[in-house]
Order: structure tokens, then sequence, then C-alpha cells
């Protein structure tokens, strides 16, 4: 009897056209957010080669003149020690701009899944999984 009952309440919720956009408004903002969460990953490797290759500019001596090679695009030109270190500070602070405005992205997203995920489930209930899977 009350497996039947649970059945009649499963069948008895009607998806609207309104309730569709609001279901591919979700897959689309988890998709996105799921996309900008590599992209931060593939951001924050690139800052720590910075800082890394800045760690390693400072074990150089300072009274070696040498040149030191710093790539533009696909092409690497020579600069000094001090020019390249400053090159390296300013593409350190761009990419973690970058970096910030990405995280403010993915938060403003999460609080629109966030208001949808309410809505969803005060409508289907038990009807409808928004639920990320961690396989």
């Amino acid at each position: 009897m009350a497996a039947t009952m649970k059945k009649a309440a499963a069948e008895d919720v009607n998806v609207t056209f309104e309730d569709q956009q609001k279901i591919n408004k979700f897959a689309r903002n988890t998709s996105r957010i799921t996309e900008l969460k590599e992209e931060i990953e593939v951001k924050k490797k690139q800052l720590q080669n910075l800082e890394d290759a800045c760690d390693d500019m400072m074990m150089l001596d300072d009274e070696d003149s040498i040149l030191i090679p710093y790539q533009i695009g696909d092409v690497f030109i020579s600069h000094s020690q001090d020019e390249t270190h400053e090159m390296l500070e300013e593409a350190k602070k761009n990419l973690q701009g970058e970096i910030e405005a990405l995280e403010s992205r993915v938060e403003s997203i999460q609080r629109v899944l966030s208001d949808l995920k309410v809505q969803l489930y005060a409508k289907f209930g038990n009807n409808i999984n928004l639920e990320a899977d961690d396989s």
C-alpha cells in the first residue's frame, strides 16, 4: 500500500515549461562551475610556476650580469635580471587578479545554484536529484 502511494505521489508532479527552464539553467550552471574550477586550477599551477621562477632568480648572484630568457608568446626574449624579475612580478599580479575574478564568478554561480535547488526541491521533493556525482 505504501509503495502504491509513493508511486502515485511521484506521478502527480507535472513539469511545466518554467520548471524545465530552471532544470536546464541548473545543468548549464553546474557545467560552467566545473569548467571554471578547472580553469582556476590551471591558473594556480601557472602562478606556482611563476613563483618558482622568482625563487630560482633569487638564487642567482646579483653580480652576474647574465641575460635571462623570458617567454612572451612563442618567443624567448633575453632581459636583465631586474627586468625579468619585474616582468615575473607583474605576471604574478595579473594571474592573481584573474584567479580572484574566476573565484568570484564561481561564488555567484553557486548562489544561483542554491536558489534553484531550493525552488526545484520545493516543487519536486525527492523526485529530482540535484546533487553532484562524486564519480
